[in-house]
């Protein structure tokens, strides 16, 4: 995807040797002449970079005075410095006041593609960088796990991550929505653009619209804009988590912006172009929402062009040993821990649960699991089921499923070996899906012993 570069001088000879320089590298450039041309550009859409001119005859605005502004609208948007002989003092004072670097006229070709190469990757870097700061999980790069389900998600990941296709992600919380999303994104072509996340669960109807779109503001300063989501995905990707909390005239502003490719700033005078993928996600029953009215039917059929369906964890309980794995990994990391190691017995009691709140659920408790051992660690590094807190190994079975059912420990031998067989079979066979030949040799019996005491059982 071509980056946008803004090109800001007086003199045109120069916009436009810089600019066919620039294209013929294959990025786009666009130019202005003073300040305020270059505030109007920037405004309509803003650039990856921008080359500024400290002089400029005719400027209600010179150089310095645009950077100032530029670093106060914009503090993530690089700017170079264009400078003509003698001022260069003024050019690396330029760089205190936060000019990335600076090019000195007349200029070489090979110095003007290495200064624009560093600095869009300088300020790719930096938005990484905030975004890992909000991340705590570490390397979170593939997605993980055996199962049939986890394969045809990866397939399906590997195969449209290359087109242009929307993708609605769709699962409940904890599924790895988030991950997944990344993941289009990073093999994209637009792997190199922004990857820009808004869940809009978390936001006041009202915020929506400012937060997608933006804001343009006009005072005695003159204009001001107030970057959305959507133009600062430009190039790159948007994900749009719980897309389904939008309100229904944000729908219907996103339905036109998919059309058209552009779209209106709240308070703007003019269209917006835009150059987007959208990734949207939800964990809602967004079929029930449009029966409802609730969500307009013909925005998610643009959204969905490719869906992707994360089951939960319990629907996949030997994708748990490689989870384990990886979060303790990330974990250890995290907290500067010994590497520990869980048991097969934990393992087993791990998969026995229903995990609800699915992988989320599930690294939370070996975070908190990882911590009330740090000053009691296991000799070998081996964590054991009787090692795991009391919510996760209270596995002694009870009579039924309810608070009040009586335990085990109550009834005859004979009643209770029944009750425990009958449990016991029943998670053991959840844990391997179903499949009686890995259940038989998990239990240590034969298929056909097995499969008579599960019609002895009832089961």
């Amino acid at each position: 995807m071509a980056r946008d570069i803004l090109i800001v001088d007086d003199e045109e000879d120069i916009r436009e040797l810089i600019a066919g320089i620039l294209e013929d590298e294959g990025y786009e450039a666009r130019q202005a002449s003073d300040a305020d041309s270059a505030l109007e550009a920037i405004a309509r859409r803003r650039p990856n970079l921008v080359y500024l001119d400290i002089w400029m005859q005719g400027s209600r605005l010179d150089g310095l005075q645009l950077l100032d502004l530029l670093q106060t609208d914009h503090p993530d948007l690089p700017v170079v410095m264009i400078s003509g002989h003698g001022n260069v003092e003024t050019a690396v004072s330029a760089i205190r006041r936060g000019a990335y670097d600076y090019i000195e006229k007349p200029f070489k070709i090979d110095r003007l593609l290495l200064i624009t190469q560093r600095a869009i990757e300088a300020s790719k870097l930096r938005t990484e960088v905030a975004d890992l700061k909000e991340r705590t999980g570490g390397d979170e790069s593939e997605l993980v796990g055996v199962s049939t389900g986890m394969a045809q998600v990866r397939s399906l990941i590997e195969k449209s991550a290359g087109t242009r296709s929307r993708v609605f992600i769709s699962g409940g919380a904890g599924t790895g929505k988030g991950l997944c999303a990344r993941l289009l994104h990073v093999k994209s072509p637009r792997a190199s653009g922004p990857f820009i996340e808004i869940n809009a669960s978390l936001y006041a109807p009202d915020e929506i619209p400012l937060v997608l779109f933006g804001r343009e503001v006009r005072d005695k300063g003159g204009l001001r804009v107030e970057v959305g989501a959507l133009e600062r995905a430009h190039g790159g990707t948007l994900y749009l988590s719980e897309v389904a909390s939008l309100p229904m005239d944000s729908q219907t502003a996103l339905l036109r912006t998919l059309v058209e490719n552009k779209f209106t700033r709240v308070d703007g005078h003019g269209p917006v172009p835009v150059d987007v993928r959208i990734v949207s996600a939800s964990s809602q029953n967004i079929a029930g929402m449009m029966e409802d009215g609730r969500f307009r039917s013909d925005l998610f059929h643009r959204l969905s062009v490719v869906p992707l369906q994360l089951t939960p964890l319990r629907e996949r309980r030997e994708d748990i040993p490689s989870l384990v794995s990886l979060f303790v990994a990330q974990l250890s990391r995290m907290h500067n821990l010994p590497r520990f190691v869980f048991g097969s017995d934990a393992i087993a009691v791990l998969q026995g649960q229903d995990w609800p709140g699915n992988a989320r659920q599930l690294r939370n408790a070996i975070e908190r699991l990882l911590i009330l051992v740090r000053d009691q660690q296991p000799v070998d590094g081996t964590i054991t089921a009787s090692m795991l807190p009391s919510d996760i190994s209270e596995v002694l079975p009870t009579i039924g499923d309810t608070d009040s059912s009586a335990h085990l420990m109550s009834l005859p031998l004979r009643e209770a070996r029944e009750v425990f067989e009958r449990q016991y079979l029943i998670a053991q066979i959840e844990r391997f899906g179903g499949n009686i030949s890995k259940t038989a040799e998990f239990v240590g019996m034969e298929r056909s012993a097995l499969h008579r005491k599960i019609k002895s059982l009832g089961l």
